[in-house]
């Protein structure tokens, strides 16, 4: 069992910055790609970004490419996303995802994660 855990959202101003974290944990967190996805208030849950298991090969959504970056940290079990320039469409529940042991592809399909944080709240206010 993997359990994930999202920090570091809040209320920031568009065009500020945060950064996101997400930590790993449990006995059978091996080779797992990883990924962000979001909710805001009244809407489906939408893919942000994912990362490969070895950091390699990353992907992102039109809608953030160019102002969010995903990286991880495998020797601490985090992965990480950084968002720059903010804006008030971005406001929304932020979920952190692993897919299965063993899947180390990047996958943009929500199904495809077997692990599910409880997510953060980021609030862009205009």
């Amino acid at each position: 069992q993997v359990q994930l855990l999202e920090s570091g959202g809040g209320l920031v101003q568009a065009g500020g910055s945060l950064r996101l974290s997400c930590a790993a944990s449990g006995r059978t967190f091996t080779e797992h790609a990883m990924g962000w996805f979001r909710q805001a208030p009244g809407k489906e849950r939408e893919f942000v970004a994912t990362v490969s298991w070895a950091g390699s090969s990353t992907y992102y959504a039109d809608s953030v490419k160019g102002r969010f970056t995903i990286t991880r940290a495998n020797t601490k079990n985090q992965v990480y996303l950084q968002m720059n320039n903010l804006k008030p469409e971005d406001t929304a529940v932020y979920y952190c995802a692993a897919r299965g042991s063993g899947k180390t592809r990047v996958s943009i399909t929500e199904r495809d994660y077997e692990y599910w944080g409880q997510g953060t709240q980021v609030t862009v206010s205009s």
